[in-house]
């Protein structure tokens, strides 16, 4: 299959080509570095989705289009960083589809990541992909976000939009955040601790990106365990696969006055299960966050 990416150079899309290329499919890399290193025999395009569409040659013949860039979230929020974060995910999504609009021969299916920030802090209420948008910043922008992307269904092309928990894996994301506080014994929850996180190992991300690929799945699809937790569990059981204790709260007050209004985003409750993807039959490799959190950190 032909497959084209961007946003490959993240840490979720690195480890997406890594596991397409083993199933050997032909891939073509979207990226704004033309430098980008890449592994051999995948094929690059340069494009920067804020400035207009990109490259007509590399969506040709593409069987799938995997749409994974975007300004990263996690970094204090200005109102200049706040309008790049929206416009990276708006205006290059809306760039992608309209150069899909010009092929005479359109992929099949368009995978497009979005956030289970849709949903916004909703306490102990349980979110399914049916639940309503929430309200603020983040919602804002996922609705958005979704908006343009759901554009391509009008070009015959099948829509799977995923939305995105916290991806657990030791080189990116949160769980590299977590892990030096708490390697130096100054680890603790967040907060009261009482928020849900709606997490996922990245192998059962990028698995179920794989999946939704060969499947008639589409519209929103969470792409979190079917187990989230509280923070408190959280803290409790990555301290005790550390071996280390977790005595150092991280008080509400305290993020706000060092991450401004970013902090919304490790105190936000998101109870969010994987409906769709569980109805339709994908399985996770790791349902459970002990297992998975053994997995990712043994020496």
């Amino acid at each position: 299959m032909n497959i084209t990416i961007s946003g490959a150079s993240g840490f979720i899309g690195r480890r997406l080509v890594k596991a397409l290329l083993e199933e050997k499919h032909a891939l073509r890399v979207l990226s704004r570095n033309g430098g980008t290193n890449l592994p051999p025999g995948v094929k690059l395009s340069v494009w920067h989705p804020l400035r207009g569409e990109p490259p007509a040659d590399a969506l040709e013949n593409a069987h799938a289009v995997i749409h994974l860039s975007g300004e990263p979230v996690a970094q204090r929020w200005t109102d200049e960083t706040k309008g790049i974060i929206r416009d990276s995910r708006v205006h290059g999504t809306r760039h992608l589809v309209q150069a899909l609009s010009t092929l005479s021969r359109r992929p099949s299916v368009l995978v497009c990541a979005s956030a289970i920030g849709i949903y916004g802090s909703r306490g102990d209420q349980v979110l399914t992909e049916t639940s309503s948008p929430g309200s603020g910043f983040l919602p804002d922008v996922c609705v958005a976000w979704e908006k343009q992307a759901d554009l391509a269904e009008s070009l015959g092309i099948r829509v799977a939009k995923i939305r995105i928990g916290i991806v657990l894996d030791p080189q990116g994301g949160a769980l590299k955040k977590m892990l030096p506080p708490f390697q130096a014994f100054v680890g603790g929850k967040l907060g009261s601790g009482r928020q849900w996180m709606s997490w996922i190992h990245l192998d059962d991300l990028v698995g179920l990106m794989r999946y939704v690929i060969g499947r008639p799945v589409r519209g929103p699809v969470n792409g979190t365990a079917p187990n989230p937790v509280t923070n408190k569990e959280f803290t409790r059981t990555l301290a005790g696969t550390l071996k280390r204790p977790a005595l150092f709260p991280a008080p509400a007050f305290a993020l706000k006055l060092a991450l401004g209004e970013m902090s919304e985003i490790l105190l936000a409750s998101q109870r969010v299960l994987p409906k769709v993807a569980q109805e339709d039959g994908f399985r996770f490799q790791y349902p459970q966050l002990q297992p998975a959190l053994e997995q990712l950190l043994r020496p």
